[in-house]
């Protein structure tokens, strides 16, 4: 199954050159031109991986960041900051709203590529460690207090 990128930038023509880029990876694209659009799209497309732009409408990428992070239901979605800010400033205040990586314009096509298949498996990664864990929650809590050790 094909993974699912959300690109996330209110200028049409960096969403056309990003989602080009992304013609080599085998996903799903969507788009979204503001904050809230964004946060509208992951309910409604669940993506892998949002490919987000600082400076948008309604909601910068820093907000969407930080809700997507404090909901544990989304929290697990991979975040891209892809931005022209490129000071000191900007990074902290990307790290701190939660960002996974940060990706300074002009964006160049291998550097992008490789963050983004990296970060694809790195979901990978923590959606199969999700899943081994809440399978595990389900034999301990079948197995009863004692696992299958009865007491004598």
């Amino acid at each position: 199954m094909p993974s699912k990128i959300l690109i996330a930038d209110d200028n049409q023509a960096n969403c056309e050159l990003l989602e080009a880029y992304l013609a080599e990876v085998d996903c799903e694209v969507e788009l979204a031109a503001d904050g809230q659009e964004t946060l509208d799209k992951v309910a409604s497309f669940q993506p892998d991986l949002i490919l987000l732009d600082v400076m948008m409408p309604k909601l910068s990428g820093f907000e969407v960041c930080k809700q997507l992070k404090e909901d544990a239901r989304l929290r697990r979605i991979m975040v891209l900051m892809v931005t022209a800010l490129n000071e000191r400033g900007d990074i902290e205040r990307a790290v701190a709203s939660g960002t996974d990586d940060f990706l300074s314009k002009p964006v160049q096509k291998i550097e992008l590529l490789k963050r983004v298949e990296n970060m694809l498996r790195l979901k990978d990664v923590a959606d199969e460690n999700e899943r081994l864990r809440q399978y595990i929650e389900r034999i301990e809590a079948s197995s009863g207090p004692f696992g299958d050790q009865r007491p004598a």
